[in-house]
């Protein structure tokens, strides 16, 4: 992983869960209910001592497949998919998130649910300390479809396109120069 891949702070949890899913090397990090627990027990979501089911591996992937459209989304400029709202509004549904204040006068969201549901929950809090301070819109995924990895565009702009500009942006490059190289011929 390059250094400037990585998001600011906790939104670094959120990318690394969308990336237990490597689309260009075929792995997939979230194999059983128990690498879910492990995977989100080594991120400060969840005790080590709770269990999952298959339906809690089912909503985490389903709320990482959201993610990913989104983070598509803020690449490409498009709206965001319907299917990636109702996979998020489901997540937190299940979370039971509230509004909490803290005698300091700042407000969290925390959830009310326990397991799974309540660590998937705390990445969704994440989400929306990220919309609030603006750090959301540049966590994007790869333009190339055979990659999608999901990278955070430190760039002044906002303008970057490819988690790696040497290999998926060289890629992409090439890709156009050979089919505009085909349409003269």
């Amino acid at each position: 992983m390059a250094k400037d891949q990585i998001a600011p702070g906790d939104l670094e949890r959120v990318r690394a869960f969308i990336n237990t899913r490597d689309m260009e090397e075929g792995t997939e990090a979230l194999e059983t209910p128990a690498s879910l627990v492990r995977w989100l027990t080594a991120r400060g979501l969840l005790s080590g001592r709770t269990r999952a089911t298959t339906a809690d591996l089912e909503h985490a992937i389903t709320l990482r497949e959201g993610l990913r459209e989104i983070a598509l989304a803020h690449n490409n400029g498009e709206e965001v998919p319907l299917d990636a709202v109702a996979a998020l509004d489901d997540a937190v549904c299940r979370a039971r998130l509230v509004l909490r204040f803290r005698p300091s006068g700042s407000a969290v969201l925390e959830p009310e649910a326990s397991g799974v549901d309540a660590a998937l929950g705390r990445l969704l809090s994440i989400v929306q300390g990220a919309i609030a301070d603006g750090t959301w819109q540049r966590l994007k995924a790869c333009r190339l479809h055979s990659c999608e990895w999901a990278f955070f565009d430190h760039t002044k702009n906002h303008s970057g396109a490819w988690c790696n500009m040497d290999v998926c942006g060289n890629r992409a490059k090439a890709r156009a120069y050979r089919e505009r190289r085909a349409g003269r011929g």
